[in-house]
């Protein structure tokens, strides 16, 4: 063979091998429009939001995660793992002591200066920043590609997506509104306008955002309420049991409707609260409350039937229903 040919050759070669070492990496663009490069599938990540420890257990990754952010508390499985500093007090040595491959973490809480620290000691930074239900379907798929998890990233919005259709399909139109109360009133009042996910819920079922004209979260006064008389109260300041009682016992709220009716309700606020997969648990407890709906009692005279045995997570033994496609408690495929 010519010299010059086995030269070509073996360029050739040479290239084709590189292409392959690419196919065989991983890159993603995360909701900033950054590229992050892997060589192979993450196997130690730093989890600073809560919404990204969740869909991370939730697709099966949770093994993954080597230490979380301080409000980082499901799963359950989770608050067993090491916490770090998040926010304005994070500590990046705290960080880079667990030796994570990845952290991933929101611009709401997290500086671009925390970002650059981090970075420049060799560690991936991967940020999300889902404020409606399509960028939590980003999140969801962006996360999936880093753990090379992509079926199970899909299955899960196909789960999501399958409960809102569900919701969406047997709820009314009204002309009913209601008002998310984000941040209570001794904090100042902040409330979900338009292109978030909580707008897209009471759509969902059937209601109208009595703040639908703003965007996105936003401060408000109490004037503004009262102005718009909302038929429903959602509370999601995480305020505990008093939440419904303090918004009913507010001077100059008593002729709002929703306070008039007793339509004052103190949601799961985690669930609601966060951009993940429990938005689905959300959106099923919202439309409970909206249509009034309350757990049927069996009748007195009738015995209640034997409890037949459930599905439980082979990996943690934790009870799971028969169409669960993920474990809640440890992340693991059924």
């Amino acid at each position: 063979m010519p010299k010059k040919l086995f030269a070509l050759l073996l360029a050739a070669l040479m290239v084709c091998g590189a292409a392959l070492a690419l196919a065989d990496g991983i890159a993603v663009t995360d909701m900033h429009g950054r590229e992050i490069t892997l060589d192979a599938p993450a196997t130690r990540i730093v989890a600073l939001t809560p919404s990204d420890c969740e869909i991370l257990c939730a697709i099966g990754g949770g093994d993954a995660l080597v230490g979380r952010g301080k409000y980082c508390d499901y799963p359950e499985s989770v608050t067993e793992l090491p916490v770090v500093q998040s926010g304005a007090e994070t500590n990046i040595e705290e960080i880079l002591a667990l030796e994570p491959q990845i952290v991933l973490m929101s611009d709401m809480s997290q500086t671009e200066e925390q970002a650059k620290l981090l970075e420049q000691n060799g560690v991936k930074v991967v940020i999300s920043d889902a404020n409606d239900i399509a960028g939590v379907y980003t999140a969801i798929r962006m996360i999936g590609t880093l753990m090379a998890k992509n079926d199970e990233a899909e299955a899960l919005i196909a789960d999501m997506q399958a409960t809102f259709d569900e919701i969406a399909a047997k709820s009314e139109k009204s002309d009913k509104t209601i008002y998310f109360e984000v941040s209570p009133l001794q904090w100042g009042l902040w409330t979900a306008g338009s292109g978030t996910f909580m707008d897209e819920l009471a759509t969902m079922c059937g209601v109208t955002n009595a703040f639908a004209d703003i965007s996105g979260w936003q401060s408000i006064s109490e004037e503004q309420v009262i102005e718009r008389n909302p038929d429903y109260i959602v509370s999601i300041a995480g305020m505990g049991d008093t939440a419904v009682e303090e918004i009913l016992g507010r001077d100059g709220w008593g002729d709002i409707s929703a306070v008039k009716n007793g339509s004052v309700y103190n949601a799961d606020s985690n669930a609601i609260s966060r951009p993940g997969p429990r938005l689905k648990d959300a959106a099923i407890e919202l439309y409970d409350f909206v249509n009034g709906v309350e757990a049927e009692e069996a009748p007195a005279a009738e015995a209640a039937p034997a409890e037949e045995p459930r599905k439980t997570c082979p990996q943690c033994g934790a009870p799971v229903s028969d169409d669960a496609l993920f474990c809640n408690k440890c992340g693991a495929q059924l």
